[in-house]
């Protein structure tokens, strides 16, 4: 990574204090993503992120200055298409589910994405951890004060958040093993938002006349997209995919954390154990892959 990811000041920070902020960022705009929907559809919202954090990134990136293969372009904009649908459907689904129990259902996608291209038997135990994890947290949402049409329809689309993860770690791989990195991501999210573009498009007329909005939709990409990204990248040139892997455990937990102080949605002890399960997962993929 260039230097101007990583300067000394970010260097001395201890690479899981790193990863918890960027955890911290991640959700935190999930949070400012749920205040605006009462303005804005939930999809709509996933697909603003996408558009404000491509311009940031092709700002940032200039990737028209890279040699592109139209084979990199076509795995590029698969990637980024992947990665748009996985917001759409992930704000649908944090608008009928609490973000923590959200989250964790959508971990799904990278455990099973472990489990099926692993051979050992951590890999096929995590994928039975993680199912347990998933059935208890919604049955237990299925069986909240919630209405049942909201939590369906939140199920359905994280379930549908989760197995767009899974094709954007596949696709992610891919891409990286390219060499193109934050460029082709930059690249993908011009094609994905691009492909939503005629369905979403038309929120252009509310959102572009209303700076407040616009401002809101602006930190939702910085916290949601921009920053974890270039913070992750940072924490991988330090510790490597194995160590990160493990890290990943925390991130249903920062969710819970931020669910709870800044949306007031506290989970039950039900739930936290089906956290819990989700998260030994993730440890259990990660070590195997180590």
């Amino acid at each position: 990574m260039p230097s101007a990811l990583a300067p000394a000041a970010v260097d001395r920070v201890p690479a899981p204090l790193l990863f918890v902020v960027s955890g911290l960022t991640l959700y935190a705009g999930a949070a400012v993503a749920v205040g605006l929907f009462d303005r804005i559809d939930a999809p709509a919202v996933g697909w603003w992120r996408i558009v404000l954090a491509a311009v940031v990134l092709v700002a940032w990136r200039r990737p028209w200055r890279r040699s592109w293969t139209l084979r990199e372009l076509g795995w590029a904009a698969l990637f980024g298409v992947a990665l748009s649908a996985m917001n759409v459907v992930f704000y649908v689904g944090i608008d009928h589910l609490p973000l923590g129990v959200a989250v964790a259902i959508e971990f799904c996608g990278p455990v099973a994405v472990a489990a099926i291209t692993g051979r050992g038997w951590r890999e096929r135990g995590a994928i039975g951890v993680a199912a347990a994890g998933v059935v208890l947290l919604a049955g237990v949402t299925l069986e909240s004060d919630l209405p049942r049409a909201d939590v369906l329809v939140g199920l359905t689309a994280i379930g549908a958040a989760a197995a767009c993860w899974a094709g954007y770690i596949v696709l992610g791989k891919r891409v990286a093993g390219a060499g193109s990195g934050i460029d082709s991501l930059a690249v993908g999210m011009v094609a994905g938002a691009l492909v939503f573009a005629p369905v979403f498009g038309r929120t252009a007329a509310t959102v572009v006349p209303d700076p407040q909005v616009l401002g809101f939709l602006f930190v939702v990409a910085l916290c949601s997209s921009v920053v974890p990204y270039v913070l992750d990248q940072v924490v991988l040139r330090r510790i490597g995919t194995a160590a990160f892997s493990v890290l990943t455990a925390l991130l249903p937990a920062t969710a819970v954390v931020v669910g709870a102080v800044v949306l007031q949605q506290v989970p039950t002890w039900p739930e936290l154990v089906g956290l819990t399960l989700v998260s030994g997962a993730i440890v259990m993929t990660a070590r195997a892959r180590a």
